[in-house]
């Protein structure tokens, strides 16, 4: 069975930082390039942030470049997002995914195979 459950969210003020953690199971994790995407009421499903398989390469939402970092253990089956300086605008809930092939950027959601639950950010002013 395909699982991917996210963890780490909560609430916190303006300027601070959180670590999501996305554990995989099921598939062949390494194999799969990562990706997380946030959601706000109202709005579209946007990408955050992707790390690729064998080359390890990464990218981001111009919105986030700078302040998140993501990163992978496939040891583990783990993928992590980290998040400073957080702004009232990242509030959401955030998802990780899971797509096939080698990703030259975040892509849209409806390119990826596998999601988690999502965990919810929420970022006060």
């Amino acid at each position: 069975e395909v699982q991917l459950v996210e963890s780490g969210g909560g609430l916190v003020q303006a300027g601070g930082s959180l670590r999501l953690s996305c554990a995989a199971s099921g598939f062949t994790f390494e194999t799969y390039a990562i990706g997380w995407f946030r959601q706000a009421p109202g709005k579209e499903r946007e990408g955050v942030s992707c790390i690729n398989t064998s080359n390890g390469y990464t990218y981001y939402a111009d919105s986030v470049k700078g302040r998140f970092t993501i990163s992978r253990d496939n040891a583990k089956n783990a993928v992590y997002l980290q998040m400073n300086s957080l702004k009232p605008e990242d509030t959401a809930v955030y998802y990780c995914a899971a797509v096939r092939g080698h990703p030259l950027r975040v892509g849209l959601p409806y390119e990826y195979d596998y999601w988690g639950q999502g965990t919810q950010v929420t970022v006060s002013s």
